[in-house]
């Protein structure tokens, strides 16, 4: 009896290996796959051709609807649909000042691996966006024009403390209000703008935006020894007035439309 046992195992063993090394092939095929398919994700993500973007189904935005003080008012939307080229190129300045900002930042504040490490990040985003949005101006044949700078950022800098390590969280945290409002602006746009494929691209940046502002708040918070709440209370009531009250330039973040 031990001896048949042992024959069958024997001849049962090679019909084991097979269908075990099928397992192990198909496991393999479909790990393999699924490598394929994240590495195709993220060639997506980094695609500067925006129809080769995914945008996101739904993003969760009742985290920037509390953060920010104020919504942004349909006259601003208005005003921004009637004059999308000049919206469009001053995004792109947007793109571009933030990963400029975040490379002064990585220059001046070299102590913090944290710190280093996200600005990296934010610096490679932002360039990568500001790319996207030139190729947008293309395919819509718009040319450069030259754009003031609005009254949004010197707005809030007014009231950043100026000696150090302060003056390097409250940059921080407006850089935080200035994330939120561009995602909460992005999708008020995506849902009203007759042009399916900008609507699209507004939707992908829903992502990145809504993460940044988060980004931002943790990293203030790890550079200062006192909680940040007061300091991201003041600065909400500042950008809310910002947004809220007239402006006579229409631009990305600025206010309620003085002409209308």
């Amino acid at each position: 009896m031990t001896t048949n046992s042992q024959n069958t195992s024997i001849m049962q063993s090679p019909i084991a290996n097979i269908k075990e090394d099928i397992f192990k092939a198909d496991q393999t095929q479909e790990d393999n796959a699924e490598k394929d398919d994240a590495k195709n994700d993220n060639s997506k993500e980094d695609s500067v051709d925006i129809g080769q973007l995914r945008a996101p189904l739904k993003v969760e935005l009742s985290a920037i609807y509390n953060f920010l003080g104020a919504r942004t008012s349909q006259a601003w939307v208005n005003a921004a649909i009637n004059d999308l080229p000049l919206i469009i190129q001053d995004h792109a300045n947007c793109e571009k000042k933030a990963a400029g900002t975040a490379m002064n930042l990585i220059f001046r504040y070299e102590f913090s691996y944290d710190l280093q490490r996200k600005l990296a990040q934010l610096i490679r985003e932002e360039m990568l966006h500001y790319e996207q949005v030139l190729g947008i101006m293309n395919e819509r044949g718009q040319e450069w024009q030259y754009l003031s700078a609005g009254r949004y950022a010197k707005g809030m800098l007014k009231h950043k403390r100026t000696y150090e390590p302060a003056a390097m969280v409250d940059v921080l945290i407006i850089g935080a209000f200035i994330e939120a409002r561009s995602c909460e602006r992005f999708a008020a746009l995506a849902e009203v703008i007759d042009d399916e494929r900008l609507a699209k691209y507004y939707r992908y940046l829903l992502k990145s935006e809504s993460r940044h502002f988060e980004d931002y708040l943790a990293l203030a918070q790890s550079l200062s020894d006192d909680n940040i709440d007061e300091r991201v209370a003041l600065f909400k009531e500042v950008e809310a007035e910002l947004i809220s009250t007239s402006d006579t330039e229409l631009r990305f973040h600025s206010g309620n439309p003085a002409l209308l």
